[in-house]
């Protein structure tokens, strides 16, 4: 009898380690979604509703990038797509969103929300609504340790989350833009005085959201199908993490991501699947009523 309460208890805890880790990995994922999406609003007090569009564009050019003549590993993708996407987000910002930045805040959203739609539109005349996936060799390989699963292609999905939180950390941190880009988001009038400029510094920081978003679309392009409206998922989780991380706060993404996966996996176990997004914005409205500027962030004046 012993014995058989042992092994029951053993094989619960079994399942809520694996649960834990399943959030986890795909809390990476939703990491790297908000990590562009949060910098953008806490910095530019922008809401882009384009950005789930931007995540999409990654995933096609990561999807083309691995069945033409390259055929190059989604993973070493990655770089390309975040250049590509840093140089058509910052055109956008400067020729397109700029002519409204100092609008009310409901302009730069509406102008991003129509945005949004032209692009998915455009997505979807150019390569049709037919679905896509990339499969590699090492697409349904896993880790097996002590009874738990990790797949390989979610662990390096996190580990990518991780190192690009800690690049852009160090770059906000260590280089003379990061530096501009924070003086710009605590004080416009100052910064411009101090001989910054503002609407290049604005343009800079949403060509490196839109080049985060690229990455995030490769991220995702190897664990989810492809297609022209896939972006819009990604883009309420994306707010949900940048609000529950703390806007503009670089870590907030990385843990406010990481904490939805967790509430979202342990929603699902517990509640069953489909209440998984009710149990985790049920956590997302407690944390606001206690911590109103996110898990990480700092309260303001």
């Amino acid at each position: 009898m012993r014995c058989r309460r042992g092994a029951s208890g053993n094989g619960l805890a079994t399942l809520y380690l694996q649960v834990l880790i399943n959030g986890l990995l795909i809390g990476g994922i939703y990491a790297a979604a908000a990590l562009g999406f949060s910098l953008v609003w806490g910095i530019m007090n922008v809401i882009n509703i384009a950005h789930g569009a931007f995540i999409m564009l990654g995933a096609y050019l990561t999807y083309w990038l691995f069945v033409g003549p390259m055929h190059l590993d989604p993973f070493l993708s990655i770089p390309l797509a975040m250049l590509t996407m840093f140089v058509f987000a910052y055109l956008l910002q400067r020729f397109v969103v700029n002519q409204v930045i100092r609008a009310p805040m409901l302009a730069t959203f509406l102008l991003t929300f129509g945005l949004s739609i032209m692009i998915a539109n455009m997505a979807q005349i150019f390569w049709s609504s037919d679905i896509r996936s990339i499969t590699t060799a090492y697409s349904g390989t896993s880790l097996t340790l002590g009874g738990l699963t990790i797949p390989w292609v979610r662990l390096w999905t996190l580990l990518i989350a991780c190192a690009l939180t800690f690049g852009l950390t160090m770059f906000m941190a260590r280089t003379k833009i990061g530096r501009a880009i924070r003086a710009t988001s605590m004080d416009v009038d100052a910064a411009r005085l101090s001989g910054v400029g503002v609407a290049n510094i604005y343009a800079l920081t949403f060509g490196i959201g839109g080049a985060l978003a690229g990455a995030a679309g490769s991220l995702v392009s190897v664990s989810y199908a492809i297609t022209p409206n896939m972006g819009d998922s990604f883009l309420v989780r994306a707010f949900v993490v940048a609000v529950l991380g703390g806007l503009g706060n670089v870590t907030g993404a990385l843990v406010g991501g990481l904490v939805y996966g967790i509430i979202e996996s342990f929603g699902a176990l517990w509640f069953g699947e489909g209440f998984k997004d009710v149990v985790a914005m049920v956590a997302l409205l407690l944390v606001l009523l206690l911590r109103p500027y996110g898990l990480i962030g700092r309260a303001t004046a």
